[in-house]
């Protein structure tokens, strides 16, 4: 999983917050370099989760200190393919997890994960 994460905001808001021993990561997209990457769903999932490590890496977390997460998709259909690509990325680890269809995402992404991790 690269370890890259975008180089900035899509939007003004912040990546992460710390919230005492809580850290909130904002919606992440499949963004390499400023770009969506090709694939279609599974590949931007998996980026995006490697952007969320990223993050999280550089407050002293990683994927296992995530506890809930959001996957908004543009296509509901491509559910199936969204839990392929976040079982690859997270493997035996289940956060809580919510997963919505919604009418857009920014710079037509086809996915977008939030997440809630907790460190102590």
């Amino acid at each position: 999983m690269s370890e890259t994460a975008p180089s900035r905001p899509v939007g003004p808001y912040t990546p992460v917050v710390r919230a005492g021993e809580w850290l909130i990561v904002s919606g992440q997209l499949g963004l390499r370099d400023g770009n969506l990457v090709e694939g279609g769903v599974e590949a931007q999932l998996t980026q995006a989760i490697a952007n969320l490590h990223a993050l999280l890496a550089a407050e002293g977390a990683d994927l296992e200190a995530v506890v809930k997460t959001t996957v908004f998709l543009a296509d509901i259909a491509d559910y199936p393919a969204m839990n392929a690509a976040y079982v690859g990325a997270f493997g035996a680890h289940r956060p809580a997890r919510s997963a919505v269809a919604v009418a857009g995402l920014p710079l037509g992404g086809l996915v977008e994960i939030e997440a809630w991790a907790r460190r102590s």
